[in-house]
């Protein structure tokens, strides 16, 4: 036997939201809503507080460039100066100071009067490289000869000046350093050189004059109170070139 169960009509009403009559009483299913979005503000200077990307991609102004478009705030890279200027690294000025010392006979000092670190760790690495190409590994050894020598030599310098003497250690190091070029010449040269004879040792001795006379002459000229001690601090200079050449001859 089937049995009957009392359940409430449907009404669909012309809006197409179904309704259910329950008691005599009507209620309507809720309708949803679209999600809460805050309210903009009309006058907002802040880009990212917006929340239209379309206007604010296009209503840009950089709070720092003041430009207008996409990027206002980008730095200008034109009026950057060079990486090697940052760097105190001035190559014409490195050519200059080496094209100096190419002439022993006339040594300009008027480059070496701004003295730099640069142009010496060129030439280090040029002389430990021909130092390597002929089997000898002396990296270390070339570092703490130079060290030693600059100070050597400021010392030897000031004593001899006196109070006179106006010499600093970099502009110590930096003469030694441009007047190491004939002995890297020297190393160069040593490697198309006999090992064994009388001509290896000729030649070590005019690289070796050639660098002394242009350390003498460099380091009289940029410090004060050693005109009157040239011969002693030629004498120094001639010490230190020879040690550096004693490594290439043997």
């Amino acid at each position: 036997m089937a049995r009957e169960f009392g359940a409430p009509p449907v009404v669909f009403p012309s809006g197409g939201n179904p309704t259910v009559a329950t008691g005599g009483n009507i209620q309507q299913r809720r309708v949803p809503t679209a999600p809460f979005q805050p309210s903009r503000p009309s006058n907002s200077g802040i880009p990212f507080m917006s929340f239209d990307i379309g206007s604010s991609a296009t209503n840009t102004a950089g709070p720092i460039g003041g430009g207008i478009g996409p990027i206002g705030g980008a730095a200008n890279f034109d009026e950057e100066e060079p990486l090697l200027d940052e760097l105190g690294i001035h190559p014409d000025q490195i050519w200059k100071k080496t094209k100096s010392i190419l002439n022993p006979f006339r040594v300009n000092p008027t480059f070496h009067k701004d003295s730099d670190l640069s142009g010496p760790i060129f030439l280090y690495l040029s002389f430990c490289l021909f130092q390597l190409l002929a089997g000898k590994i002396q990296f270390g050894v070339i570092l703490g000869w130079i060290v030693v020598s600059s100070i050597f030599l400021y010392i030897v310098f000031n004593m001899l000046a006196g109070r006179n003497g106006n010499l600093d250690l970099h502009t110590c190091t930096s003469v030694i350093g441009y007047c190491l070029l004939p002995v890297v010449i020297l190393s160069a040269v040593s490697l198309f050189v006999p090992q064994n004879g009388a001509i290896r040792f000729g030649v070590a001795g005019v690289f070796v004059i050639w660098a002394t006379r242009a350390c003498t002459n460099l380091m009289v000229a940029v410090a004060d109170g050693g005109e009157e001690h040239r011969g002693l601090i030629a004498y120094a200079c001639f010490l230190i070139y020879t040690l550096f050449s004693l490594l290439v001859i043997f």
